[in-house]
């Protein structure tokens, strides 16, 4: 496993949506320099071998298209504890998921990609399309309300920053009459004051509230033409919230189609993430 430490891990299921992730991974492990794992789960030992000769001829075709050869990881278990396993062993920059927006995913495994998610130590990055041709400096969304673990996506912003041309946009919630949540101020605050001290290129911008702050995070970020939006999780969603829709699920499917980095709140932050700064 030592080769591929840090590597960005695929989650690789050889759907065309797999192919996109693969796509906006060897996008990023250029920028990153490091490498790319495939990754496919099987029910059962037997079904390794073949899988790992399928996976072979795929690795070869990525390899004709992009120029880069990924390794391959085959292993049983089940999505929902396979995948963060795996990239907890390799210490794995990030994860690449495809999904096939709302209805794909409720479709799939009733909102699998949500709960593979929430058990992640790692950024994952949620995908619909190949990426857009790549526009520098990216535009990166952020959105500001009055969760504590705001917080926690500054240090990912920064890594980004770092290694992409990048201007981030931090977009915050209001209230009807314009006004800041004393809590989502003191948030906009503590990023304003990270984004100057770190010498980051960005720009405030006020919701209107005109509609849910979810809502108005993807209209937002369609409008800019944004490349990635940053949201976190929250560790106690229902399962009921998996299936009929929570604020994350409907930010990570949107209808725009756009890229999705998805941060879990963690006390860990030093191990992963710090560790590139």
């Amino acid at each position: 496993m030592d080769s591929l430490k840090n590597s960005i891990i695929v989650a690789y299921d050889f759907t065309e949506v797999a192919m996109n992730a693969v796509a906006h991974a060897v996008y990023l492990a250029k920028n990153f320099n490091t490498g790319i794992a495939l990754l496919h789960i099987v029910k059962k030992a037997s079904e390794i071998k073949e899988m790992e000769q399928q996976l072979e001829v795929e690795i070869q075709k990525i390899n004709e298209l992009h120029n880069v050869r990924p390794s391959g990881i085959v292993r049983t278990g089940t999505i929902f504890k396979t995948i963060n396993q795996v990239a907890h062993d390799v210490d794995a920059t990030m994860i690449v998921m495809g999904t096939h927006g709302i209805k794909g995913m409720q479709k799939i495994t009733g909102s699998w990609a949500l709960k593979v998610i929430v058990g992640s130590k790692v950024p994952f990055l949620v995908v619909q399309d190949p990426p857009k041709s790549k526009n520098e400096p990216l535009k990166f969304v952020f959105p500001v309300d009055f969760k504590t673990e705001n917080k926690e996506k500054l240090k990912y912003v920064q890594l980004m920053a770092k290694y992409f041309p990048a201007k981030i946009l931090l977009f915050s919630a209001t209230s009807k009459e314009g006004v800041l949540d004393p809590r989502t101020k003191a948030n906009l605050v503590f990023c304003k004051t990270f984004m100057e001290e770190k010498r980051i290129d960005y720009e405030l911008v006020l919701s209107k509230n005109s509609a849910p702050f979810s809502q108005e995070t993807i209209e937002f970020a369609k409008e800019r033409e944004a490349d990635i939006i940053f949201i976190m999780t929250t560790r106690d969603i229902a399962f009921h919230d998996y299936v009929l829709g929570a604020q994350e699920q409907y930010i990570i499917a949107n209808s725009a189609r756009i890229p999705v980095m998805v941060i879990n709140p963690r006390t860990d932050l030093m191990k992963y993430g710090y560790g590139y700064l």
